[in-house]
């Protein structure tokens, strides 16, 4: 299993003396779904969906225990769990936020974090919930390379923001620089809705979505309304205006990958 085959390498690793790190990706939870049999409910997608997070909370705890149970790895070892995407339309359920997987709605782009790590930990920190710092994915690998004083190779320039003291629950700060987003380029229909924006972009509480074109602008304030329910584009034309502008200069700085419906035939 992945978990003895992680749990194998970290012992590998403390036997050699050196630091490690370890991605672990379980897709239990990525449909189709196969729990075990005292796992599948009545059977339906969302008592799979559930049946398969349980079996994988299960093979994460065994993972987990081995960390808490050796001293030097309890205290010199940082966890990070994640999702990837919002939740499967039937599985999984995205809250107050509008849409979900394969959506740039919140539903589908917004996801918890969760972090551990009892020695490295703010004071008092531990346990708490922060509601709101925007971190992205792409901020992650800059702020685990701060904690751990890891230089970038000569020459790269990182796409995230170092955020290492939001990890330890030092700050609730954000990112300082925009976030952009284009959705799966096989995703224009999905979830029950017909044409979905091919682009956004977020900055600070402003978002926006849009069409590959530029046309079709949705601007929400998130702080005011996460989700999503009232475009502020008639409202605000000069925000709504220039976050189209950056969205599509991102957009053709980025390699073709056929989300406009123009090329989904190429």
């Amino acid at each position: 299993s992945f978990v003895a085959a992680t749990i194998a390498f970290i012992n590998q690793a403390q036997a050699d003396g050196r630091p490690f790190y370890v991605n672990v990706w379980p897709d239990d939870v990525h449909s189709p779904f196969f729990p075990a049999a005292e796992f599948r409910g009545d059977g339906s997608k969302r008592s799979l969906y559930l049946g398969v997070l349980r079996s994988m909370d299960a093979q994460l705890g065994m993972l987990f225990d081995h960390i808490r149970a050796s001293e030097s790895l309890r205290d010199n070892t940082i966890v990070l769990v994640c999702s990837d995407n919002g939740p499967e339309p039937g599985a999984g359920r995205a809250g107050p936020f509008r849409g979900g997987k394969a959506m740039l709605y919140e539903g589908g782009v917004r996801s918890p974090l969760v972090v551990w790590a009892p020695r490295l930990m703010a004071a008092g920190r531990a346990g708490g919930v922060n509601r709101g710092s925007v971190i992205a994915a792409i901020d992650v690998a800059a702020s685990l390379m701060k904690i751990t004083g890891t230089k970038p190779p000569k020459g790269t320039e990182l796409d995230g923001v170092a955020l290492d003291d939001v990890l330890l629950g030092r700050s609730e700060r954000s990112r300082d620089k925009p976030l952009f987003f284009r959705r799966p380029p096989d995703r224009d229909s999905f979830g029950g809705v017909a044409d979905l924006p091919d682009l956004a972009v977020r900055e600070g509480s402003w978002k926006l979505l849009c069409e590959e074109d530029g046309s079709t602008s949705e601007l929400y304030d998130l702080d005011a309304d996460p989700a999503e329910a009232k475009n502020l584009a008639a409202q605000h034309p000069d925000v709504a205006k220039r976050l189209v502008a950056a969205v599509l200069t991102w957009h053709a700085s980025m390699p073709p990958d056929g989300v406009g419906r123009g090329r989904e035939a190429d």
